[in-house]
């Protein structure tokens, strides 16, 4: 017996729809987002209150004025770098790391340059570290 077999019609993938499909779904997402703009930031730093430390000999203040400059107990550094602010530090301080140690910056003072003198305070293991602020009037 023999069947007679007809000839099959090749099936193909129409892809027209999907790819139609796809570029709605895209420019629905395009234009439902809504992009965000980066905005500056508006911020109001604390006020500190005004209170005295008690007056002492061997207390070492460092003064960042508004070039960046460092003044160890009214004396300049020659360098205005890491190396250079810790030697001198440990010189004032002969190596004690109790020594008080105010950090009084210029307004106008680079914000790294404040970071740098914490930093070299913080590794030579300075343990009482403030930062002097002034009086706030409202």
């Amino acid at each position: 017996m023999k069947f007679k077999r007809e000839p099959r019609e090749e099936l193909e993938l129409n892809l027209t729809p999907l790819i139609d499909v796809v570029f709605l779904l895209l420019i629905f997402f395009m234009v439902s987002t809504t992009f965000q703009k980066e905005s500056e930031i508006s911020l109001q730093l604390p006020r500190a209150t005004d209170t005295d430390m008690p007056s002492s000999e061997e207390r070492i203040e460092v003064v960042i004025n508004a070039a960046g400059r460092y003044f160890i107990n009214d004396q300049e550094l020659v360098k205005s770098d890491v190396a250079s602010l810790q030697n001198a530090l440990y010189k004032v301080s002969d190596g004690r790391r109790d020594t008080p140690l105010t950090i009084r910056a210029d307004a106008q003072a680079p914000h790294q340059a404040v970071v740098t003198a914490m930093d070299a305070a913080g590794q030579l293991g300075m343990l009482r570290m403030s930062i002097a602020t002034s009086r706030s009037t409202q």
